[in-house]
């Protein structure tokens, strides 16, 4: 066992956007586990934009992270030392231990995952929360019907690269909107959506219009600001707006134009935070490994080694320049 764990904690809060000022990197002591808990040695760790909003002491459905605290976040890792009966040695396990090499937790806490179903770090992405997101979010509030359009922004993300493929299995047609031609060709030619409209090139709303002639019946929205606005003009009478992520607004608020076609279109807008559906995440993953053993559902993760590098991948992460899921491989 290493002498000592490497910790990355939140050193002061973002005025703006994130920077690697905000972080700081120390090593301290292993634990060690006590009655009914267990030592992990983290693997792989999950970086994800919710990250941006608990860096921030503003009101939230969650607490922020305290200044000179570990980071948040999920983790895999293999059970070191276990005082729980439930675990042993070797387990694979899902965990929120956040950014270090080594964490303690109790056993009720841990989630045994099987690396034969699919490699470990899928249980971050397409088998783990993005998933899991994308599978309540669209089936119980964006409740999508065959024939109808599903439009989702940040398409090739860990969320909207499942929303998508899961809308055309609905019978949907499924329509993104990405940054750049190698992620709307992505999007399309390997996910199978119907079209992916790249929000760089300009004529967002024009080119929206284009790849959904009979308007947007779901809006599954992961961005927020210009493009939720955008999508505003375009939703259906009676369609319904998933809110998801708005990674736009987390450094600067954004004043919209178009809310009034909530009103006079009767749309529903609803917030969506996993941990709503808890207590029935196993339905969620259940499908979502069926479907992947099925091959209707792809996956792409984007690495960064190194837990020395987290801050960058983060950071990378928040100005979209990720393809696919981000991971971090810490060893």
């Amino acid at each position: 066992m290493a002498a000592s764990n490497k910790q990355v904690l939140l050193a002061s809060r973002p005025k703006g956007g994130v920077t690697e000022e905000n972080f700081r990197i120390v090593e301290a002591p292993v634990a060690t586990p006590a009655a009914g808990e267990v030592l992990v040695k983290n693997e792989w760790l999950s970086l994800d934009p919710y990250m941006r909003g608990r860096m921030s002491d503003a009101k939230s459905y969650v607490p922020p992270v305290p200044i000179d605290e570990v980071m948040v976040g999920q983790t895999v890792g293999d059970v070191i030392e276990s005082q729980d009966p439930r675990f042993k040695p070797g387990d694979k396990v899902l965990t929120h231990l956040g950014w270090q090499l080594y964490g303690v937790a109790k056993g009720s806490e841990l989630t045994r995952i099987d690396v034969k179903r699919a490699p470990a770090s899928y249980y971050l992405g397409i088998l783990g929360m993005p998933g899991i997101t994308a599978w309540f979010g669209l089936s119980e509030i964006g409740q999508p019907k065959a024939g109808e359009t599903v439009v989702v922004s940040a398409a090739s993300g860990a969320v909207g690269s499942v929303v998508g493929q899961l809308a055309k299995i609905k019978g949907c047609r499924a329509v993104g909107i990405a940054g750049g031609k190698a992620k709307c060709d992505y999007v399309v030619q390997e996910l199978g959506f119907d079209d992916c409209v790249d929000y760089k090139a300009g004529n967002l709303l024009d080119n929206l219009r284009k790849a959904c002639p009979k308007g947007v019946d779901v809006d599954f929205e992961n961005v927020g600001g210009e493009i939720l606005d955008t999508l505003l003009r375009l939703m259906n009478r009676f369609s319904r707006i998933v809110v998801c992520g708005l990674i736009a607004e987390y450094s600067e608020p954004y004043g919209y134009k178009a809310l009034r076609s909530v009103l006079v279109n009767r749309i529903r807008m609803q917030g969506m935070i996993v941990f709503d559906w808890k207590d029935r995440y196993g339905e969620a993953l259940e499908a979502l490994v069926r479907y992947h053993a099925e091959g209707k559902l792809k996956y792409r993760e984007s690495v960064v080694h190194g837990i020395d590098n987290a801050p960058k991948g983060l950071i990378a992460l928040l100005k979209g320049e990720n393809f696919g899921k981000q991971v971090v491989k810490l060893d």
